[in-house]
């Protein structure tokens, strides 16, 4: 088997690296409250309680009519959502209710109405009725004082939806994480450059634009410094502007050891470098570490100038660090759901990185989960990513795989997707 030119002693695993950036990183303490519609993707900073019973009364769970004592049954009223019936009904009386109406007095089940019928100014039934039947009983969701939802988690559209019918009209957070964002490389223009007037060997700063797009989903205020020249300086001048307005700096390019890739140095000048070169395909020239200032510190992620590495080192290794800033609770900052996927093409791979590849998973025909790589794997290669729903996991110490083999897969998640 060929040895894998990148399989060098030292290099740290992904895994390790996960580890160390979620021991390493202090959440913020800073905190804001915020109107509960715009607060969906934010972190809980202080525990919700319901204020009231949920739900606030008995109620009806169907259209039909809410009776009480035994039949025969006369209607004497109805209560309607937002109009409850006001008296009490006694044994033989019954009401005509709607779905959500408060069930009156006196009233103890509900029949529904595809199961009665009128006949002769009486409610005759078609089926027997027990106590209960179809009603929602007061506070048998949430109770007035209950804990809703704990601190350190990301609120989602449910979590919304809950504190809402709850009362809770505004929530405490944990404020946004302030990100620097740039790109370092002589030959990056930007896209308004016409591409005939592109030079030998220049390319479009798409790192900085794909990489604002997913931090812009996470809800984070971004600072952004543009695209750098290969020059100590300017290198220099711009992470100590953004040590200064920033929780955290993400730059790609220039932390490998090429003549020109001098963000690494720049670092190691300013700050602390803890962690790089992971044993991780694509993105092995992962850089992070530290810039002290007065009041704390700024942290740096270095990642790889390769669109695809740049992409792939950012999910599998900012963003769960990135939680953990946000103040996402331990359990939550875990690694990402994967299943196990019949593959259905051959993969090339030597034993040294954990590899992972561009994928399509699906359902094929017999309910099978199926896995195929998309096009050409190379860290340049961004068409296959975009056709791709999936990583293919491959184990740092794997080799080859066959067609019809069992691999692991990581379905995307936001956001990538």
């Amino acid at each position: 088997m060929t040895a894998d030119t990148c399989h060098q002693p030292g290099l740290l695993s992904v895994d390790q690296a996960r580890a160390q950036l979620q021991l390493s990183i202090a959440p913020l303490s800073e905190t804001e409250s915020l109107p509960l519609e715009l607060a969906c993707g934010r972190v809980l900073a202080a525990p919700a309680r319901s204020r009231l019973d949920l739900p606030t009364c008995d109620n009806s769970a169907m259209d039909g009519y809410a009776l009480c004592g035994e039949a025969p049954y006369v209607v004497v009223g109805k209560s309607l959502a937002g109009h409850p019936y006001r008296a009490s009904l006694n044994s033989g009386e019954c009401v005509r209710i709607t779905t959500g109406a408060a069930l009156p007095d006196g009233a103890d089940r509900v029949v529904m109405q595809e199961q009665a019928q009128l006949q002769a100014g009486q409610l005759l039934l078609n089926k027997a009725t027990k106590a209960g039947d179809h009603v929602r009983y007061r506070g048998e969701d949430v109770r007035a004082g209950d804990m809703l939802l704990e601190c350190g988690r990301r609120l989602g559209v449910p979590d919304i939806a809950l504190l809402a019918a709850a009362g809770v009209g505004a929530v405490t957070v944990v404020r946004r994480v302030r990100a620097a964002l740039l790109s370092v490389g002589d030959e990056l223009r930007p896209l308004d450059t016409a591409p005939e007037a592109l030079g030998i060997g220049d390319i479009y700063d798409s790192n900085r634009i794909a990489l604002k797009a997913t931090l812009q989903q996470l809800g984070l205020e971004i600072i952004d410094l543009g695209c750098l020249p290969d020059q100590p300086a300017a290198i220099r001048d711009a992470l100590a502007q953004a040590r200064d307005r920033a929780d955290i700096i993400i730059s790609s390019g220039g932390v490998s050891v090429g003549e020109a890739d001098f963000t690494r140095a720049v670092l190691e000048e300013l700050g602390q470098l803890e962690l790089w070169r992971l044993a991780i395909k694509p993105g092995k020239p992962f850089a992070f570490g530290r810039l002290p200032k007065q009041n704390g510190e700024t942290l740096f992620f270095g990642l790889p100038g390769n669109p695809v590495s740049a992409l792939v080192t950012l999910y599998q290794l900012v963003l769960p660090a990135l939680e953990k800033l946000q103040g996402v609770s331990a359990e939550k900052c875990q690694p990402p759901f994967t299943s196990r996927a019949r593959l259905l093409n051959p993969i090339r791979k030597s034993p040294g990185r954990t590899d992972f590849q561009r994928g399509y998973t699906y359902r094929d025909d017999d309910g099978i989960q199926v896995v195929k790589s998309t096009g050409i794997q190379g860290s340049h290669i961004l068409s296959g990513f975009a056709e791709a729903n999936c990583f293919i996991v491959l184990p740092q110490h794997s080799g080859n795989c066959e067609t019809g083999d069992w691999v692991t897969v990581e379905p995307f998640r936001k956001p990538l997707i």
